[in-house]
């Protein structure tokens, strides 16, 4: 059966604007919010409190909550804006108009955007876990499903009160959401991040089958 002319037009674009989605996706998703906002409140490397995590749920350990969701939103926030701009949404609503935009530069951008937060370069390449970038990057490319995603971290924290489990469960079921929605391509997109959640969280599954993994909010 010949290509549907959507299929067709799906990696269309010049391949310097799959590079511009790749390496600003990269760059957003680098930035340490955690770590930043941790030293200008004066609590100096929050590598060296807790789990050793720049997320947010290490942050709340050091007993300051509006620090721990200041990292939450941006964490989020930075993987929701690198697919933003990729899918062309915000360069039309600026500027008028966009050269480029689609879904899969924002794929593009939402893989390269976790992995800038997983493996930034400013930090040795030694990042976070990426559950709040992958739910903001879900939220930005499927809204729907990005809600179901948080629904489910927020009802399994809820039950269990243990951060990790909640991620790892979200991730897993995020997939399903969207190919239950008919998005196959960002369904793909969200098993592969899916899976590098699980592998960033290796060590908490580890402590979960020991019945060792710390409850939400507990301080160092």
């Amino acid at each position: 059966m010949p290509p549907s002319p959507d299929q067709l037009e799906l990696w269309s674009q010049p391949v310097v604007f799959y590079l511009a989605a790749g390496i600003l996706g990269y760059l957003l998703g680098s930035i340490p919010f955690g770590l930043l906002f941790t030293r200008m409140a004066g609590l100096g490397d929050i590598r060296a409190i807790g789990s050793g995590n720049i997320g947010a749920t290490n942050v709340l350990r050091t007993g300051n909550r509006p620090l721990a969701l200041a990292t939450l939103i941006c964490d989020s926030g930075k993987g929701a804006l690198a697919v933003l701009i990729a899918n062309g949404l915000l360069p039309t609503l600026i500027l008028g108009g966009s050269p480029w935009g689609g879904t899969d530069m924002a794929v593009i951008a939402a893989i390269a955007s976790f992995a800038g937060h997983v493996f930034p370069v400013w930090l040795n390449f030694n990042g976070g876990k990426g559950v709040a970038t992958f739910l903001g990057t879900m939220l930005a490319l499927n809204w729907m499903a990005g809600l179901a995603a948080c629904a489910t971290w927020a009802a399994v924290a809820a039950l269990t009160r243990i951060s990790s489990l909640a991620a790892l469960i979200a991730a897993a079921m995020t997939p399903i959401y969207l190919a239950l929605m008919g998005e196959p391509l960002v369904a793909a997109a969200s098993a592969i991040l899916a899976l590098l959640i699980v592998w960033t969280h290796r060590a908490n599954i580890a402590r979960l089958q020991r019945g060792e993994e710390p409850k939400i909010g507990r301080k160092t």
